[in-house]
């Protein structure tokens, strides 16, 4: 057998192609997603023992309980005592070599949304006794109106609200500011003017987005052509010349295990919608990575004063975007694993999933946003995104096309003036 890795006997360009294998994203695979999921042992119960309602201090009783700006702690407001949740991976046992892993393990967080679940929540507060509604849509925390206690929703129910881990924040509102201003005084110079003077910084909101994180346990199948130079050459006049290679072309294969590691995927249909004509907020998918493997066990008390949104979509509906990811990872480990200098021009792959496992997760997002009105009566919503652990930062800012003109203007006349400059000196 030989290495695949050396060339061996040169193939002409014209050699039939590697057959396809079977498609990525198989339909019938798909449609008996659903069913394969049913045959799968039951969902990893990851429900808090808490209970909803009040969430007391361990040293006080106190139920005034919040989060500690900059640290993965909560704090007693009443004792000042400071803890930490447990680290949800470990605490699951989800810290396991992923390469053991077989079938589609799920949690219950994951599980599939009821359609019919209601995001109307009563709780009884176990302070006085009075029932207290909450809104699940939009917050799983509110305070009794008769003793001012806070209540929290923490029991999983079958709509998607409550996951099995929460990434706190570490970026307080003031840093989060800061980012935003670096990040619109670098493109100060093309910016709107409303927008600079309009900037107002009570309006960058901390917002917990919901993701699934998936575990895969994979076997890829790559085929393709792989060049190496063997030449390199011009043809042409002094100011008409033309580059041309000669290469080898060597027909290439590979097959191999890999696992993937927290693999994050977006949950909200809102914002899986790539489609930037329709959906400017995606911007939150441009600050990946997360600190995933630092995630605690759910506790509505890290919500505090940030607002929340729920996942909508199953695993079944997010799988297709999965296999994509992990087959564009199968690319990447086998065009690494080749030592061809022109490239490898992939064409046949398949991905055979082992195992997956899935976890439901809010991840923190600083986010910030501005409506530019038009003057043909439009609108656009910019949105700037800071990810609210590690700092990264993108997103838009209305531009002035006077500004954008008049630069583009000036570069040119530059430009022109240095070409007459060159050819005056020769």
């Amino acid at each position: 057998m030989t290495d695949p890795n050396i060339p061996q006997q040169p193939v002409p360009p014209a050699v039939p192609p590697v057959p396809p294998a079977a498609p990525a994203a198989d339909p019938a695979a798909a449609s008996a997603l659903p069913e394969a999921l049913q045959q799968e042992p039951a969902p990893v119960d990851t429900n808090t023992a808490k209970g909803d309602g009040l969430t007391k201090c361990p040293r006080c009783g106190s139920a005034e309980i919040g989060p500690v700006p900059g640290s993965d702690q909560l704090r007693c407001s009443f004792c000042r005592f400071e803890w930490t949740a447990a680290n949800f991976m470990a605490a699951v046992g989800f810290d396991s070599p992923i390469g053991q892993l077989q079938g589609t393990v799920l949690t219950t967080g994951v599980s599939d949304i009821d359609d019919q679940a209601s995001n109307i929540v009563t709780i009884k507060c176990q302070g006085c006794g009075a029932e207290v509604v909450i809104n699940t849509e939009s917050q799983l925390q509110a305070r009794c109106h008769w003793c001012r206690q806070t209540l929290s929703q923490q029991t999983q129910i079958p709509n998607g609200a409550v996951p099995d881990a929460v990434l706190p924040f570490h970026l307080t509102h003031a840093q989060a500011v800061e980012q935003v201003r670096k990040f619109a005084n670098k493109r100060r110079l093309f910016a709107l003017k409303k927008f600079k003077q309009e900037f107002t910084p009570e309006n960058v909101v901390g917002v917990y987005m919901p993701y699934l994180l998936v575990d895969g346990n994979a076997h890829a199948d790559v085929g393709g052509f792989g060049e190496i130079k063997t030449r390199q050459y011009q043809r042409g006049s002094d100011n008409n010349k033309t580059t041309y290679y000669d290469a080898d072309v060597y027909r290439v294969t590979r097959s191999f295990d890999f696992t993937v590691d927290d693999l994050t995927i977006e949950s909200s249909s809102a914002r899986a919608n790539q489609n930037t004509k329709l959906n400017t907020n995606n911007v939150i998918n441009t600050i990946l990575p997360f600190d995933t493997k630092n995630a605690v066990t759910y506790d509505a008390n890290y919500i505090g004063d940030f607002t929340s949104e729920k996942r909508d979509l199953n695993v079944e509906e997010v799988m297709p975007v999965a296999r994509d990811q992990m087959l564009s990872i199968a690319r990447q480990k086998a065009t690494d694993a080749t030592r061809y200098d022109r490239g490898v021009r992939w064409e046949s792959e398949a991905l055979e999933l082992k195992g997956t496992r899935w976890v439901a997760v809010l991840l923190p997002v600083w986010l910030y946003s501005y409506y530019e009105k038009k003057s043909d009566g439009s609108a656009f919503l910019h949105y700037i995104a800071v990810n609210g652990r590690t700092g990264e930062t993108m997103g838009s800012i209305p531009v002035s096309v006077p500004k954008l003109l008049l630069v583009a203007l000036t570069i040119g006349t530059v430009l022109e003036g240095i070409a007459v400059a060159i050819v005056a000196n020769f």
